[in-house]
């Protein structure tokens, strides 16, 4: 045992001190009462089943006081004073204060032990659950701490972190103010399995995944069919030329940007309401807030009776029910997102505010905007028609109907009325398109024409026209980016925080 110290010796450091200092650590060994409460046990690798029930961290409340429990958690943050040490313990968005204290269940090296282990690593604790006379303000669970007894090291994170847990999370321009450290964009992509550790991080994801449920649930019980479409195709499904070419054996093919020609497909095959969930690829050189070059769309296709608004009110009723899930299930997430992200409640009204395009020009115009009948909206005047709508109606989320025909896909049904428009929307959150969709073509001689009008190979989508030619109920449909919706209910900044691992012009990776 003394071996450690053998080049100390031969210094100038007295021998009898190393001598005194290697005796009173074999005796605080031989004395740690406590050795088998704590520790870094064998790798897991299923060697055993316990019957151990290990409590998730939300559901520690007042409840649970005064029992002996198990948890596995991360270590957030370590305070050791004196003869005790405070450990933050966190399970996703949830976490709890704990105590190892000298005493009779806990020994000084155990103290010791708990206050070294590095942050981020994974624990398991058995712990006596208390309640606390003053509120934990800045836990999860306020109203209760534990008292551990013992703590075993699962899986032990390094001791430097490219990041820190706190920088990630701490509200917007509170670190430029008082210079505290703040994690930049790049920096959180870069390191995203980390970032994605945060409780913002762990909210929004979880909010994006109560979108899709609400989204399946909905539909489905509309009598909607959930269909899985192809991503690799012969041609560019929206007739541009912002796609992907990959190479296919002897040929080349495309990323599908939409599931479009092949949900039409699914009702002329008398599926009559289709939905998908599924990557939709855009070779789109932009590095802006809202554009990604993969993301998840929600694609939507019925059959109508008679008039395509019976397609728009289908989808408006979808996103209705959509945002009053979230209201109503995901109150925690909005809140855990908003204390780092301010914005103000998301706005909507029943039945769904619709204007015609034109109306749109006209608000626009009276803003003292200059722009053309038939010119598309740029993202600057979305925004402020977001804007004046909000004045005007109090809503964040409206349809603009009667697109001009110009700008629209070829497979999009003209205007009977006005060949320069078309039976076409677009939805709006917060002044941001999320949706855009139209009545359908249904006609294989009108479609022909239209293809040809775009410059489309027509051999490329013959399987697509031919599907018109044995019968094709009048349908329509849209298509919304999940991320978007995401990010424009939550109020935030950038796309990207709302893509797990997000893609476009300048990050392929993680």
């Amino acid at each position: 045992m003394l071996k450690e110290y053998d080049i100390l010796c031969a210094s100038d450091v007295s021998y009898n001190a190393i001598v005194f200092k290697c005796l009173a650590d074999y005796f605080l060994f031989v004395q740690d009462f406590a050795k088998d409460r704590y520790g870094v046990p064998q790798m897991v690798q299923s060697q055993q089943k316990l019957d151990r029930v290990l409590v998730r961290v939300q559901e520690l409340t007042p409840e649970k006081a005064d029992q002996l429990i198990w948890v596995r958690a991360r270590i957030h943050t370590s305070r050791a004073k004196g003869k005790q040490c405070f450990l933050v313990l966190r399970q996703q968005q949830f976490n709890v204060q704990a105590l190892v204290a000298v005493g009779e269940r806990a020994s000084k090296q155990m103290v010791k032990f708990a206050a070294n282990i590095n942050k981020e690593s994974i624990v398991d604790v058995e712990a006596m659950v208390r309640k606390v006379e003053q509120k934990i303000e800045s836990c999860s669970q306020q109203d209760v701490e534990l008292h551990i007894e013992r703590i075993f090291v699962i899986s032990q994170a390094e001791p430097r972190l490219p990041l820190q847990l706190e920088d990630c999370v701490r509200p917007e321009g509170e670190g430029d103010e008082d210079g505290r450290a703040t994690v930049n964009q790049d920096t959180r992509l870069d390191n995203r399995v980390i970032d994605l550790r945060t409780t913002t991080s762990q909210a929004i994801f979880r909010l994006q995944s109560g979108v899709c449920q609400l989204f399946r649930d909905t539909l489905t019980n509309k009598g909607f069919v959930e269909i899985q479409t192809p991503k690799i195709i012969s041609a560019a499904s929206e007739g541009g030329a912002n796609v992907f070419t990959v190479s296919y054996f002897k040929t080349s093919a495309y990323l599908a940007q939409s599931p479009q020609l092949y949900k039409q497909m699914c009702i002329c095959a008398d599926f009559d309401k289709v939905f998908c969930v599924g990557p939709v690829f855009r070779a789109e050189d932009s590095n802006t807030h809202r554009h990604l070059t993969e993301f998840v769309g929600l694609d939507i296709e019925l059959a109508f009776n008679y008039h395509y608004h019976e397609v728009i009110e289908s989808i408006t009723d979808t996103m209705v029910q959509i945002f009053k899930g979230l209201r109503d299930k995901f109150q925690t997430e909005i809140q855990t997102v908003g204390k780092q992200y301010s914005s103000e409640p998301f706005k909507f009204l029943e039945p769904t505010l619709r204007l015609e395009y034109t109306e749109g020009v006209a608000m626009l115009r009276e803003a003292g905007v200059d722009m053309g009948d038939e010119e598309d909206l740029s993202t600057p005047n979305e925004k402020l028609l977001g804007r004046l709508v909000k004045e005007k109606y109090d809503t964040d989320f409206y349809v603009l109907d009667k697109y001009p025909l110009a700008v629209r896909p070829f497979y999009t049904m003209p205007d009977p009325n006005d060949k320069k428009y078309s039976n076409s929307y677009d939805m709006f959150m917060r002044g941001e398109e999320i949706l855009s969709g139209a009545q359908r073509i249904h006609d294989a001689q009108l479609l022909t024409e239209r293809a040809m009008h775009h410059n489309i190979d027509l051999e490329k989508i013959k399987s697509y026209i031919d599907s018109f030619r044995y019968g094709a109920p009048p349908h329509g449909g849209g298509g919304i980016g999940l991320e978007r919706v995401c990010m424009l209910y939550l109020g935030l900044h950038n796309v990207r925080q709302v893509s797990m691992f997000p893609r476009d012009p300048k990050r392929l990776t993680p």
